[in-house]
C-alpha cells in the first residue's frame, strides 16, 4: 500500500527506485562467520532509530560464537 501511494504521489520512479536499493542492500553480506547488523536495510526501513531489546541484550541466536572461518566459508561455497 506504502508503494502505491508513493506511486501516486512521486510517480513511478519512486517505488522502482525504493524496491531497487532494498534489493542492492539485501545482497550486501558479510563472511559466514561474521554476523552482519543489515545497518542499510534497518536505514531504508526507518527502524535505525528505534530501540528495541534485541539492540540491548541481543539475541542468544546471534551469539558472539566464532567458528572456524576457513571451513565456514568452504561450506558456505560448496567445497566440502
Amino acid at each position: 500500500m506504502n508503494l502505491s501511494t508513493l506511486r501516486n504521489i512521486q510517480g513511478l520512479h519512486a517505488p522502482l527506485k525504493l524496491q531497487m536499493e532494498f534489493k542492492a542492500a539485501k545482497q550486501i553480506q558479510r563472511l559466514p562467520f561474521l554476523h552482519s547488523s543489515n545497518i542499510a536495510l534497518d536505514t531504508l526501513r526507518g527502524n535505525d532509530e528505534c530501540i528495541g531489546f534485541e539492540d540491548i541484550l541481543n539475541d542468544p541466536s546471534q551469539s558472539e560464537v566464532m567458528g572456524e572461518p576457513h571451513v565456514m566459508v568452504e561450506y558456505k561455497l560448496g567445497l566440502l
